[in-house]
């Protein structure tokens, strides 16, 4: 391919002395567990959030499984989600013997339609849990309306950095679980993640659940698992949380770049709500014809994806048949992500745009 589909060799170019150096803090303290830049990254997210509490995790999926785990979350209780996103959302409820509950999306954002939420709800609803997808936070005022006394966790693995109505992603809600995953817009160089709250009693429960259940070494006072996030990865974040903020601005740009340059072909762009705006973790766009779309993007040397090609009650493991959500399954059968990095240059994102506009007209 010509160009990469996520730039992180040209990010790691212009981080590297930064990067290096706190890699090479951690190697020369030794304390690869629970390490001083594992409580130093946290106060810095959560001052980046405007939350009292972040809890580091080992991954963005058990960000969410400690969050309900937190919540008390029990076998048969149900979680409201939504069914097109990425498996893990609907995993961990699963892992912990709960009923997901799926509410059809909006067809213009990919995301979670807060106007289907209510008639779900019954007795057994435990929590709610929207993906804020793509990059663009979810009618969040509207879905804690609904919810009432419901907690509501914001699945924010694509979102961080992101705004709502002047607020940051992941501080919305009764908690905020993002993923450091490599690919996510603030990423790591494996795997991590984070959740966030202002609840005090839900933090702790969430650290302890972290390390095992643990109140105290060798104290365990609840079910946990080990969820702790490595210092050497909690290192590489601080790093590039140096550059963060210019590159949330250089992802907008990007965004409103191809957007404006996308006008009038034959796709759909999908919409940004003028309250909120997207950090574009995948640039996304739905196209007919999809598979020969892709093909001659491919021939062209332009690489793309696809998040998701089955909506999650299609998925033999979460398989729902007798649900009908159209408009989930009409998005799986369309969407198309495009190259998105923060160094994407402009002149790179010509090349994707032309490409792309000579596949639809050929």
């Amino acid at each position: 391919m010509s160009l990469p589909f996520i730039d992180l060799k040209s990010q790691y170019a212009a981080l590297k002395s930064s990067v290096d150096a706190r890699i090479q803090r951690v190697l020369d303290h030794g304390q690869y567990i629970m390490g001083p830049e594992v409580k130093e990254l946290e106060e810095q997210l959560a001052a980046h959030v405007g939350v009292q509490h972040c809890i580091t995790v080992s991954s963005g999926t058990e960000a969410l499984l400690i969050a309900l785990m937190a919540l008390d979350l029990k076998p048969g209780d149900e979680v409201i989600t939504t069914p097109f996103t990425f498996a893990a959302t609907v995993e961990v409820i699963a892992l912990l013997g709960a009923v997901p509950v799926y509410a059809d999306i909006e067809p213009d954002t990919c995301n979670i339609d807060a106007s289907r939420i209510a008639a779900l709800i019954t007795p057994r609803t435990r929590a709610i849990m929207p993906v804020s997808l793509y990059g663009q936070v979810c009618d969040m005022d509207e879905i804690r309306a609904v919810a009432g006394s419901i907690p509501v966790i914001e699945d924010a693995a694509q979102s961080f950095g992101a705004t709502y109505k002047g607020r940051k992603s992941c501080g919305l809600s009764t908690f905020g679980a993002t993923s450091f995953f490599p690919s996510k817009p603030l990423g790591c160089y494996g795997d991590g993640g984070a959740l966030f709250t202002d609840d005090a009693a839900l933090a702790q429960a969430a650290r302890e659940i972290r390390v095992h259940g643990q109140s105290q070494r060798y104290t365990h006072i609840r079910v946990g698992v080990g969820g702790r996030m490595d210092t050497l990865q909690c290192a590489v974040v601080l790093a590039k949380l140096e550059r963060f903020d210019w590159e949330i601005q250089c992802r907008l740009a990007l965004g409103e770049r191809y957007q404006q340059a996308l006008a009038g072909l034959p796709l759909q762009r999908l919409a940004v709500r003028p309250d909120r705006d997207c950090v574009w973790a995948q640039f996304t766009v739905m196209v007919e014809n999809r598979a020969a779309v892709q093909q001659a993007l491919q021939a062209q040397g332009i690489p793309t994806a696809i998040h998701y090609p089955k909506p999650l009650h299609r998925q033999p493991a979460y398989a729902r048949p007798e649900l009908s959500l159209p408009h989930a399954e009409a998005a799986a059968d369309r969407v198309l992500s495009l190259p998105m990095s923060p160094d994407l240059s402009e002149a790179q994102q010509d090349e994707v745009i032309a490409a792309l506009r000579r596949a639809l007209e050929a």
